[in-house]
């Protein structure tokens, strides 16, 4: 299934659309987005959305990753369909060269100083690491925070898949659907769990001020085809899901020392209601990482593609009423949970991630 044009706004397709939306959409802009995979990134400029806006990605000479917004100062052409020569972004329009820091420097048949404060193109943070470019919602200088590691991408006794899916929701609503396990049984039936066959078990829910988490204790392993693969002798499984600001979702299984399995995902705003999911998915176990590979990919996509078929479904019901309005229960452990983190970092108030948990202990059946 493929994403929904209606949706979205491409980068430039008869200008820049303005978001079709006015719901309240929280935007954590001081922190860290993937805008693409490294590989995507060679020898021409790239167009990416963040927050609905256009920037432009390129490579200096030494490969160096950098991000400009998509737009020349002089006359408004996106620097995207421009060309890169050595350590410059040369726009298609007028020839002006840009550096990596957005500074002009070169202005072709202008005998003055180039460089002037109107004349340079706004730049923006980057970082490149395991296999992702990552870039810095706020243009300026680099900031002392860092991306999210993938804690298990780099460990040689994990086999390591990794994906990216696109879809016609929010950030919030793509994390708490990653992370809602009741919803697994409906749409996901027969994958995960199941309606008929139902546990009582106990949950810890924990929230930091740059975290949630909710451990499921006493769950026996899933009886759907997935925990199947994973732990054919069944068993009970350690599952954590958590949420790290501004866009980083993690579910973690482990089934004796053998079986473990950590899900990540980070979110990149493109729009409001316009998000790409880089997941990364870590797998130990004691299957041969030859029998394992060709399968979690394909069921990986199976299962995105029908909660995308839902999200999108959601988006379009709030945009015909007007808003969000959810009746949650304590079942939607993690849910309220991410929207009100989201909130709080939108407004500046992040607080101290050291400080002890708000927590909160439930008796769940699933």
């Amino acid at each position: 299934m493929g994403f929904d044009p209606s949706l979205k706004a491409a980068c430039y397709v008869g200008g820049v659309t303005a978001p079709a939306s006015k719901l309240d959409v929280p935007r954590v802009r001081d922190a860290w987005y993937i805008l693409c995979q490294s590989y995507e990134l060679a020898h021409k400029p790239l167009c990416r959305r963040l927050f609905g806006e256009p920037l432009v990605l390129f490579r200096s000479a030494d490969r160096t990753p950098h991000a400009l917004l998509d737009r020349c100062p002089h006359r408004d052409v996106p620097l995207s369909l421009g060309r890169v020569q050595g350590d410059q972004l040369v726009c298609s329009y007028h020839g002006w060269a840009f550096e990596g820091s957005g500074r002009c420097v070169r202005i072709p048949a202008f005998v003055g100083e180039p460089d002037a404060a109107g004349r340079r193109a706004r730049a923006f943070p980057v970082i490149e690491s395991q296999g992702f470019i990552w870039v810095y919602g706020v243009p300026g200088e680099m900031p002392d925070s860092r991306p999210f590691t993938f804690v298990h991408m780099d460990d040689p006794a994990y086999l390591c898949v990794r994906y990216e899916v696109r879809v016609g929701a929010s950030i919030h609503q793509v994390a708490e659907n990653a992370l809602d396990v009741p919803h697994t049984a409906f749409l996901h039936g027969g994958l995960f769990r199941n309606d008929a066959n139902r546990n009582a078990i106990e949950a810890v829910v924990k929230r930091w001020s740059d975290r949630v988490e909710c451990e499921y204790i006493g769950e026996p392993r899933p009886s759907g085809l997935v925990g199947r693969i994973l732990s054919p002798g069944g068993g009970v499984v350690t599952h954590f899901d958590r949420f790290y600001l501004p866009s980083v979702v993690e579910v973690e299984y482990r089934l004796g020392d053998e079986n473990h399995v950590v899900v990540n995902g980070a979110c990149t705003p493109v729009d409001d209601f316009d998000t790409r999911l880089y997941s990364v998915t870590c797998i130990r176990t004691r299957l041969p990482g030859w029998v394992v590979r060709p399968a979690v990919q394909p069921i990986a996509l199976w299962i995105f593609g029908q909660d995308r078929t839902v999200l999108e479904a959601q988006t379009k019901s709030m945009h015909a009423f007007g808003g969000m309005a959810y009746a949650s229960t304590e079942i939607d452990a993690v849910g309220p949970h991410i929207l009100r983190l989201m909130r709080r970092a939108a407004r500046g108030e992040r607080g101290d991630p050291d400080a002890p948990p708000w927590t909160r202990e439930l008796t769940l059946e699933i």
